[in-house]
C-alpha cells in the first residue's frame, strides 16, 4: 500500500513539475509563415513580362498557403503616371491575382526610409557623392569607381551612397538560380538617396520587405545583382533577409527586356484567359488543352496545384518572338 502511495505521489510531483515548466517555457515558435509580394512601379501598363513576374510570385505564395502582398513602388514621382496604379489593380483582379491586405504605397512610407538612412549614416556606412551620371559614363566604368569615398569632390547637390564591404563576397542559395555569388568590390557602392533627395530603390525595398514581414521574394533575374546589395544593407540595418528566387527574365529577340520594349503591348483584361495561359507556358507550366480557355480562377487553381520552381532551375532568360510579346 505504501508503495502504491509513493508511486502516486511521484506521479503528482512529476505532473506539477511539468506544469510549472510549461508556464515558464516560451510558446513554441514554428517556421515563419510564408509572405510573398509583388511590387510594380506605376510608370506604365503591365506587360507580359510583368505578368510572368506577378504570376510566379503569386503561385509560389499560394502553393505554400501563404499571403501575397501588393506594394506600389512610386517614390519616383516624376515618372509615375496618374491613374496607373488603379489600372494595375484592375488588371491584376481581372487575371485572378487577388492580393491580401491593403495595397502599400512607398510614397507614404518615407519616414521609415529616412530613419534607416540616418541609422546607416550613424554607423558610417554611407558617404556623399557629387558625381553625375554623365561624369561616371565618361569615365567608362562599369561600376562606381569610388571617386567620393573619402570626400565629395565638389560642392553642390550630392547623392548618398551605401558603403559596401568591398572585401566581402555575398552569396546565397537562390531558389531558382542556385548558388549565387557577387564580389562586392566589383559591384561597388550603390546610391540609396538620389541627388534630388528621393530615397532610392535599394534602400526602400529592404526597409519595406522587413517591415511587411516578407519571407520570400520571387522576382525577375535582372535583379540578381540588386540582391547582393540588399543583403549587405539588411546586415547593416540588422534586418532579416528573405529567401530569394529569381525567375527567368522574359526578353524579345534583339530588343531586350520585354517590359521596357515600346513594341510590347500591355496585357488586356478582356483576354485574361489567353494571356494567363501564355504566361504559364513561359514558366513551363502549360495548362492542359482542355483548360486553355478556362476562366482565370480555374487556370490559377490548376497552376497552384502543379507549381514547381524546379521546372526552370538555373534559367536566367526566356526569349520570345515578336508575335508572342503581343499576345
Amino acid at each position: 500500500m505504501n508503495g502504491s502511495t509513493a508511486t502516486a505521489t511521484t506521479d503528482t510531483a512529476s505532473a506539477d513539475a511539468e506544469r510549472a515548466a510549461g508556464e515558464s517555457r516560451p510558446d513554441y515558435v514554428g517556421p515563419p509563415a510564408y509572405v510573398g509580394r509583388f511590387a510594380p512601379s506605376p510608370t506604365g501598363a503591365l506587360h507580359l513580362g510583368s505578368l510572368v513576374a506577378a504570376l510566379g510570385s503569386f503561385l509560389d505564395a499560394r502553393k505554400a498557403g501563404g499571403r501575397w502582398l501588393l506594394r506600389m513602388e512610386d517614390l519616383d514621382t516624376s515618372r509615375v503616371i496618374p491613374g496607373c496604379s488603379d489600372e494595375m489593380l484592375r488588371t491584376l483582379e481581372a487575371f485572378g491575382l487577388h492580393w491580401d491586405g491593403e495595397v502599400e504605397f512607398q510614397s507614404r512610407r518615407t519616414a521609415l526610409y529616412v530613419e534607416s538612412l540616418e541609422s546607416l549614416r550613424a554607423a558610417r556606412r554611407t558617404f556623399e557623392c557629387s558625381c553625375s551620371r554623365r561624369e561616371l559614363a565618361e569615365q567608362g566604368e562599369t561600376g562606381y569607381p569610388g571617386t567620393c569615398r573619402d570626400a565629395s569632390t565638389r560642392c553642390g547637390p550630392t547623392a548618398t551612397r551605401f558603403r559596401v564591404k568591398a572585401d566581402e563576397v555575398v552569396s546565397w542559395m537562390d531558389r531558382v538560380q542556385g548558388n549565387c555569388q557577387f564580389d562586392m568590390g566589383a559591384l561597388s557602392d550603390p546610391v540609396i538617396r538620389r541627388r534630388d533627395g528621393v530615397v532610392a530603390y535599394q534602400l526602400a525595398v529592404v526597409v519595406d520587405d522587413a517591415a511587411q514581414g516578407v519571407s520570400d521574394v520571387i522576382r525577375g533575374a535582372d535583379l540578381l545583382q540588386s540582391s547582393a546589395w540588399q543583403i549587405q544593407l539588411q546586415q547593416a540595418l540588422k534586418l532579416p533577409a528573405p529567401d530569394y528566387g529569381h525567375l527567368p527574365l522574359i526578353v524579345e529577340e534583339d530588343h531586350g527586356k520585354l517590359a521596357k520594349s515600346r513594341r510590347s503591348l500591355a496585357i488586356a483584361p478582356a483576354r485574361a484567359s489567353d494571356q494567363l495561359a501564355t504566361a504559364l507556358g513561359l514558366l513551363n507550366h502549360t495548362p492542359p488543352a482542355e483548360l486553355q480557355q478556362s476562366p482565370p480562377d480555374t487556370l490559377l487553381a490548376w497552376a497552384i496545384a502543379h507549381w514547381n520552381l524546379d521546372r526552370f532551375q538555373n534559367v536566367k532568360k526566356i526569349v520570345v518572338s515578336r508575335p508572342m510579346s503581343h499576345v
